[in-house]
């Protein structure tokens, strides 16, 4: 699984955005850390980014009548069998949010959604 560009976020068909949230909560929690070459970058940074992230998937969700966990909205989070953070540490949203969703990034991302057959 991917993280896809958070500009793509809006306009994921709903499959995708559903599995972007299932893809956040599981690096939040036991994920975090263990090797995944698609998303090995999100390790480089503080766990906050993702936190940042995730808050994107959760806010398009809600915007589309989903509902989420209430839990998830705390940035010390990690699921119910993953103990949470004591404080993490907030700080500046940056755009992107990873420097690695570049335009190359964006693009990758889309060819990725064209062979699925989804138009962005």
């Amino acid at each position: 699984m991917r993280l896809w560009h958070q500009d793509l976020i809006q306009r994921l068909p709903t499959q995708q955005l559903l599995g972007q949230h299932r893809e956040c909560c599981a690096l939040r929690g036991n994920g975090w850390g263990k090797k995944h070459s698609v998303v090995d970058y999100v390790f480089l940074y503080s766990p906050y980014k993702l936190f940042q992230y995730h808050k994107l998937v959760m806010e398009e969700m809600h915007k589309r009548g989903y509902k989420v966990s209430e839990e998830w909205l705390d940035q010390n989070y990690r699921g119910k069998k993953c103990p949470p953070y004591e404080d993490l540490k907030k700080i500046k949203k940056t755009y992107p949010i990873y420097k690695e969703h570049d335009e190359k990034y964006m693009q990758e991302c889309i060819t990725n959604l064209h062979g699925k057959n989804i138009d962005t």
